[in-house]
């Protein structure tokens, strides 16, 4: 495939895997779409790593690759896209960091579960994590959710939403690694495209 194509296949992919990285955090923020619980949230919901990791840091690179793929700012010929290719490849490195640290914080977060009130009904309050240090995994054993009273339904809101970010930080850190070397390649060989041949990719 032609370095230009391929970048730009992967910015196209890059981009909307950002956004849903920076709409689950949000919602993690917000359990069960109520914002009362907002004062006793997961420590690792606000270390923002869907916002700003998987989201923002990557939003750059998915944008570059989107433009390496489009026509270069010589034209066919000349320097080609390498020009953007070079750019696409330095901001595939900051995505690469971005979405590693999407992925170690959505990972701590399915570790050690949600932030949560384990006291019955009619005690005082008690937030904490109650599968933080558990010798068992709570993941597969739903009869443990049952410990966290408040939020309702806590529990599943943050294995489904921290499952979600993680699922797409791995896909993202695989893309930006790709556009990494796409992108060196771009920038050494120019864009193998003929001229002519990317008039309704103008971007």
């Amino acid at each position: 495939m032609c370095t230009g194509k391929c970048s730009r296949l992967v910015g196209l992919m890059l981009l909307p895997m950002a956004f849903l990285c920076i709409g689950a955090n949000l919602l993690l923020i917000f359990p069960n779409a109520e914002t009362k619980w907002t004062d006793n949230i997961t420590l690792q919901v606000w270390l923002m790593g869907g916002i700003v990791g998987g989201g923002l840091f990557v939003l750059c690179p998915g944008c570059a690759a989107v433009r390496a793929g489009g026509k270069g700012c010589c034209g066919a010929g000349c320097c080609g896209n390498r020009c953007r290719m070079l750019r696409s490849v330095f901001s595939s490195l900051f995505g690469a960091l971005g979405s590693f640290y999407c992925l170690v914080v959505s990972a701590t977060g399915l570790v050690d579960g949600p932030l949560c009130n384990t006291a019955e009904g009619g005690q005082a309050a008690k937030w904490e994590y109650p599968f933080k240090d558990m010798n068992e995994t709570y993941l597969k054993n739903e009869a443990l959710w049952t410990t966290c009273k408040e939020p309702e339904k806590i529990v599943l809101w943050n294995i489904v939403l921290f499952s979600i970010m993680l699922g797409l930080s791995g896909l993202e850190l695989v893309l930006c690694a790709i556009q990494i070397v796409n992108g060196l390649i771009g920038v050494v060989c120019g864009d193998c495209r003929k001229k002519g041949n990317n008039s309704d990719e103008g971007l």
